[in-house]
């Protein structure tokens, strides 16, 4: 049984144009990036490769009907390498850019036709959450299927992963939260996760320290603290994503997907609503087995006494962060509870099989209900 894959080659730089000289980045190549990023790093730079800028294609997280314009917009005869300089939304649209012979994107994600990867990927992240320059996964917003879906083949992976710390200094305080709080979700869920082995909970347990360590500085020492300690996250974040690349996620990801399609909430945020509820009730239903060890980090970490009290005190700390919402406070309906709880069971199997126990039907239930 295979343990612990890591496909990228993963690559740090202290500064962007280290990265460019070393990658000898040119006319064959197509930077898919922001426009705020290029004007920040690498507008001086003139480079002589091409740009495609995500803000031409509208905001928000990444639909099908989205990627299906971006995809259909570049000459894909005219490139070798496809490089993403970008947030977790924009590396899963590049993802699906090095493929070959696709024009609709539902395509790929119902696997109606044949995934052949045809350029080489560079994924250069600039939040500290997704960790997806290190996994085989890419999510979207179906429009029509009213939730997201995720597509996780080998060709998907990354040829390099480039982390570059001065790349996300720029972040808002709360896209910080919600991205790392993201990060710290991938690694506890993979913890969980019947995949998960030895090799993979070393990047879980490490992931997890660095993020609540980091968190306990910046409320000690101030918001603006963050910007000292952000390598610390950016590697977490990298950490977490070889552990869920390898382990997987379960039902946080797949109770939000609901939420984030149906209401556009972005993706560690509409995480963070569901983490530690979810959390709780796995606790309820199987307080003997791997969660006992994960309990004893939290302990540790949080420096609390009582297993009883862990995930009340995780709360306590990410909500001096940033509160959570309920989550009618997004729009969400009284009827969009069994709505919602329905859609995880039919589309989010591929999550559910990651699950630390079983949820029932009514596990989910009771789980928005609450939440609501």
């Amino acid at each position: 049984m295979k343990a612990l894959s890591i496909k990228p080659e993963i690559y740090k730089y202290s500064r962007f144009n280290d990265f460019t000289g070393e990658f000898k980045i040119g006319k064959d190549d197509l930077i898919f990036t922001k426009k705020s990023l290029y004007e920040s790093f690498m507008k001086t730079l003139s480079l002589d490769c091409d740009f495609l800028f995500r803000d031409n294609f509208g905001k928000g997280e990444p639909s099908n009907e989205l990627i299906d314009k971006i995809i259909n917009s570049i000459d894909h005869n005219k490139y070798k390498r496809i490089i993403a300089v970008g947030g977790g939304s924009l590396v899963d649209i590049a993802k699906l850019l090095t493929l070959k012979n696709v024009n609709k994107s539902t395509d790929l994600f119902e696997k109606k036709i044949p995934i052949i990867k045809e350029k080489k990927l560079i994924i250069v992240p600039t939040t500290c959450g997704t960790g997806s320059e290190v996994t085989n996964i890419s999510i979207a917003e179906i429009k029509e299927k009213k939730t997201k879906m995720g597509l996780a083949v080998d060709e998907l992976y990354a040829d390099y992963a480039v982390l570059i710390p001065e790349l996300i200094k720029g972040l808002p305080y709360k896209f910080f939260v919600y991205s790392s709080i993201d990060a710290l979700i991938h690694g506890v869920e993979s913890f969980v996760s019947p995949k998960s082995n030895n090799y993979t909970e070393i990047f879980s347990i490490n992931a997890i320290r660095l993020i609540i360590n980091g968190y306990k500085k910046i409320l000690q020492k101030g918001i603006e603290y963050r910007l000292e300690i952000i390598e610390d996250f950016l590697i977490a974040s990298n950490y977490a994503g070889i552990a869920f690349g390898n382990a997987g996620t379960g039902a946080v990801h797949a109770l939000s997907y609901p939420l984030g399609g149906n209401y556009h909430v972005p993706h560690g945020e509409a995480n963070y609503q569901f983490f530690t509820e979810v959390f709780k009730v796995y606790n309820e239903l199987k307080p003997q087995g791997k969660i006992e060890k994960l309990n004893s980090l939290f302990i540790k970490l949080l420096e609390i006494d009582d297993v009883l009290d862990v995930y009340d005190a995780l709360d306590s700390l990410l909500g001096k962060l940033l509160k959570k919402k309920k989550l009618r406070e997004y729009g969400m309906k009284t009827e969009e509870i069994e709505l919602f709880t329905d859609s995880v069971i039919a589309s989010q199997q591929r999550l559910l099989a990651n699950n630390y126990v079983h949820f029932s039907r009514e596990n989910i239930l009771n789980i928005y209900r609450k939440l609501y």
